[in-house]
């Protein structure tokens, strides 16, 4: 992947010019924002072609590092991600997905994959409302 010229960042950083920029795995960090309460709900990864896919469709589809295929959120339990507003942060290297969640978030049947903090002791408790 060739370097970044200052004419390249200052387009990336302040125009209005789409660049998405890949990690060296062509992945773009992307994390789905419920619409209505402003609660984070996930965090996934996006390559090229989810990225094109969720454009399309209008429903959130990742890159599944783990399984190396594509997969729109919610195709087999119904929970889908419709998405009202994509937004990319100051570098171009992460999306934020504004999104009408169709149920839980998570796969685990939370609200949101957030469901747990961490504690000043080192342990993990549930999060009210989850």
């Amino acid at each position: 992947m060739a370097s970044a010229t200052p004419n390249d960042t200052v387009l990336r950083e302040q125009g209005s010019v789409f660049m998405p920029r890949y990690d060296s795995f062509g992945l773009i960090t992307a994390v789905a924002v419920d619409r209505s309460s402003g609660r984070l709900l996930m965090l996934a990864h996006m390559n090229a072609d989810a990225l094109a896919r969720t454009r399309e469709t209008g429903c959130a589809h990742f890159w599944s590092r783990s399984r190396g295929a594509l997969w729109m959120k919610g195709e087999t339990s119904g929970h889908v991600l419709r998405v009202i507003e994509m937004r990319v942060d100051c570098d171009q290297d992460a999306i934020e997905l504004v999104v009408e969640p169709a149920g839980p978030a998570c796969h685990t049947m939370a609200q949101s994959c957030f469901y747990r903090r961490l504690t000043p002791e080192g342990t993990l408790e549930s999060v009210p409302g989850d």
